[in-house]
Formats: structure tokens, C-alpha cells, sequence
């Protein structure tokens, strides 16, 4: 505590912004907020009119129909995820840390209980949840100057993150009745991880080797792929996997007039509002990104897919490198229309191809 007290911080540099040099804390905090606000819209290029007409009529349609029946919550489910907290993780805009929340009384959590169902019944997630403070780090050994150089991290209110743990209960119970992640999407799945990702295309790339085939593989990085999520589509999807209406209503709800303040130092900017995006921090978050690219075409015969979040391997097989490289272009034009109907865009300079074979 002495160290804390005694410290003489160190001023940070300038930034470098569109509209020139910003030098003190709220200057730079406005200008990480306008950077990030730049980020939480909605891809315009590539894109498909149909398409985003039919989503748009098909979910008017289905909001104005009754949601179906919740299934509520009960005090152990609310204490089994009080329990489940991490004390260490930053406390939100609320300031109430974790630790307090695994303290709280019986009846608090009668209350919580409460408050928590009627969101499930009138499916409305409270407002006040819906706004973040996101924190700027420097990336270690980047220069401190342009917007680049910092990482983001989004805090989140705790009582509504707490509200999360229930509701993705939910999602998952249906994603896992209804069998509808597909095989090869290994992010944020129990028992699937990346180490087992690249283990499965360590063995393809490996046996290969011993039939004497070639591999080639083509790995696409999705722009700002959590930020940009096209929100109608998002919610358009689980209705054609006919999940339970009360829980798209209170994703929707979620979702939708999000907002968040940037900081720096000792100051906060403005208030910004979010147009497109999963929730960075959300706990729902990339379970409801996976369902967004979950009907990814399905590949051909002589194409494998690796998938984990937002990451996606593209393999093939062929003796002839012609064929594997006929095989990988004959999928990618398939994923390009797929791309262009959910408005997905692909850094190219982050994204690469490689075939592997003997020397």
C-alpha cells in the first residue's frame, strides 16, 4: 500500500488522432471512444440487399408474435453461479466487485432471483447492464502513439454478467439438445479447445504425408469479427433453429441500445453508442458468434474445415496440386456469396494460404 501511495505516475505519451495530437487524459479518452465507435457498426461491404430485406421482414413477423413460455430460475441456480464467480475479475460501472456478490444474504439472492425472472418473463434486460467501461492497455514493445497499439477490455456490470450465467445455461441446453453446433467449430465447447484444434490438423497434415498426398490450406481472419456482428442476423438465425422465442426475445432485448464509455488514466469520454457487435465480456458472447457462423457451407469431399470462434482453416487433400488448388478455390467462391449474404468481410492481409508437402 505504501508503493501505491508513494508511486509519482508517469504521464503517458501523446496520441496520435485523425484531428492531431491528443495530450491530456479526456483527450484521449474521446478519442479511443470515437475509434471504437468507428468499429461497432454494421459491415456495408460485401453485402446482399435481398437478403437483408428478408431478415429484416422475416424478424418483424416474428417479435410481433407472443414469445413462448420461460423456464425460470430458483435460488440454488443463482447461488451455484454466485459460486461459480471469479473474485479476481475488475469489477464494472457499478463498482460492485464478485467477492460482495458471494456474500450477499439469503434474501439478497431471493431478490436477485426475483429480478432475474421477471427479465426471463418480460424478457427486457435492465438498461442500466447494458453500458461498459472499456479500459485501453498498451501492447507490450508497441509504440504508445497511434490507436493500434492498444488492447481493449470491456467491463461489464456484475449483476448483469451474473444474469448471463443463466441465460447461457439456456442456450447452451438447447445447442446441445438440438445437436446444432457443428463438428468442426472447437471454440468455447466443453472438452474442445485450440490445442485440440491443432492437434486434429497436425494429424491431417501428418498422415497425408504418409499416403503421400499434399495438404494446402488457406487461414481467413475475420475483421473486427466480434464487433461487427450483424445484429438482425444474429437473431434471425436461432429462429430458423427454432429455439425456445423467450430466450431470442431476451438476447434481442440484450443486444440491442448497448452502450459504452472509454477510459484512459483519469478520465472517462462521453457516452457512445454500439450499432453492431456481440458484447465483448458478455459471457454469451461466443456462444452467440458461434451460432452466427454455424451454417458456414458445408465443405466438399476433398475439403476439411477448422474452426475455433471466429478463426477458420480451410483444408484440402489431392495428390495433384492442381486439383488441391482447384478444390480450395471452389470452396472459397461457396464462402464468398456465404460472406457477402451475412455481411462478413475478410483482412486479407492477415489472411494466408500454404500447402505443406515433402521437401
Amino acid at each position: 500500500m505504501t508503493k501505491r501511495v508513494m508511486r509519482v505516475p508517469t504521464p503517458s505519451p501523446p496520441l496520435v488522432t485523425p484531428g492531431g495530437i491528443a495530450l491530456s487524459d479526456s483527450e484521449k479518452a474521446e478519442s479511443l471512444a470515437d475509434n471504437l465507435e468507428t468499429q461497432f457498426q454494421p459491415v456495408t461491404d460485401p453485402s446482399t440487399p435481398a437478403v437483408i430485406e428478408k431478415v429484416n421482414v422475416a424478424l418483424r413477423s416474428y417479435f410481433m408474435t407472443p414469445a413462448s413460455e420461460s423456464k425460470l430460475t430458483n435460488p440454488e441456480e443463482v447461488q451455484e453461479a454466485v459460486r461459480g464467480l471469479m473474485v479476481s475479475k475488475a469489477p464494472g460501472p457499478n463498482g460492485i466487485p464478485n467477492k460482495a456478490l458471494k456474500h450477499l444474504p439469503l434474501r439478497a439472492v431471493s431478490l436477485l432471483v426475483q429480478i432475474f425472472n421477471a427479465i426471463l418473463l418480460t424478457h427486457h434486460f435492465c438498461t442500466v447492464w447494458k453500458h461498459a467501461r472499456v479500459i485501453s492497455v498498451l501492447r507490450p514493445g508497441k509504440d504508445p502513439a497511434p490507436h493500434s497499439s492498444y488492447r481493449t477490455i470491456s467491463l461489464l456490470d456484475t449483476i448483469g454478467k451474473l444474469f448471463e450465467k443463466i441465460l447461457l445455461a439456456r442456450i447452451l441446453h438447447e445447442v446441445r439438445e438440438r445437436g446444432l453446433m457443428r463438428d468442426e467449430q472447437f471454440g468455447f465447447r466443453p472438452r474442445h479447445s485450440t490445442s485440440l484444434q491443432l492437434a486434429r490438423l497436425v494429424e491431417r497434415i501428418t498422415r497425408n504425408y504418409g499416403e503421400k498426398r499434399l495438404t494446402g490450406a488457406v487461414f481467413l481472419d475475420v475483421v473486427k469479427a466480434f464487433d461487427t456482428v450483424w445484429i438482425d442476423c444474429l437473431l434471425y438465425k436461432p429462429t430458423l433453429q427454432n429455439f425456445p422465442s423467450y430466450i431470442v426475445h431476451t438476447i434481442s432485448s440484450y443486444l440491442r441500445g448497448r452502450a459504452f464509455g472509454a477510459s484512459f488514466q483519469t478520465a472517462t469520454s462521453s457516452r457512445r453508442g454500439m450499432r453492431a457487435g456481440v458484447t465483448q465480456g458478455g459471457l454469451i458472447s461466443p456462444v452467440l458468434f458461434s451460432l452466427y457462423v454455424n451454417d458456414m457451407p458445408p465443405p466438399s469431399h476433398h475439403v476439411e474445415l477448422a474452426l475455433y470462434a471466429d478463426d477458420t482453416a480451410i483444408i484440402a487433400t489431392s495428390r495433384k496440386p492442381k486439383l488441391l488448388v482447384s478444390y480450395l478455390e471452389s470452396y472459397l467462391n461457396d464462402l464468398q456469396r456465404w460472406f457477402s449474404e451475412w455481411r462478413i468481410a475478410i483482412n486479407v492481409s492477415k489472411s494466408t494460404a500454404i500447402i505443406f508437402a515433402r521437401a
